[in-house]
């Protein structure tokens, strides 16, 4: 068995992390739930747990828009800076040969003079 590429664990230990912020998330949409059925103390047994359960599922849809709103624009970042990074070592490739243009021609004018 051949030992496990490091961006294999890196994407696992990723997962795992999202995987226990989603159930930390929908624990706490449960508690929010449980607090405001709480408050309506004239439902029924059967009343309070429908609205739990449709409290409950309304933040957790809520939750996944917004992480779904928030994946979108990481990636629209990503690209952003990638651009901005391949500009940015264009440019410095550019300088370092325009540079060393300078230096020999410099050298050159030097050794001739």
């Amino acid at each position: 068995m051949s030992a496990p590429h490091p961006g294999d664990i890196a994407m696992g230990i990723s997962q795992l992390e999202g995987y226990l912020l989603l159930q930390a998330e929908r624990e706490r949409a449960c508690d929010r739930a449980r607090r405001f059925v709480g408050r309506l103390d004239w439902l029924t047994i059967a009343q309070r747990e429908e609205v739990e359960r449709l409290y409950t599922q309304d933040q957790w849809d809520l939750t996944e828009q917004n992480l779904r709103k928030v994946a979108r624009r990481a990636e629209e970042l990503r690209a952003e800076y990638q651009g901005i990074y391949r500009r940015l070592r264009l440019r410095l490739l550019v300088a370092a040969l325009l540079g060393g243009v300078a230096l020999t021609i410099v050298a050159t004018t030097l050794a001739a003079g």
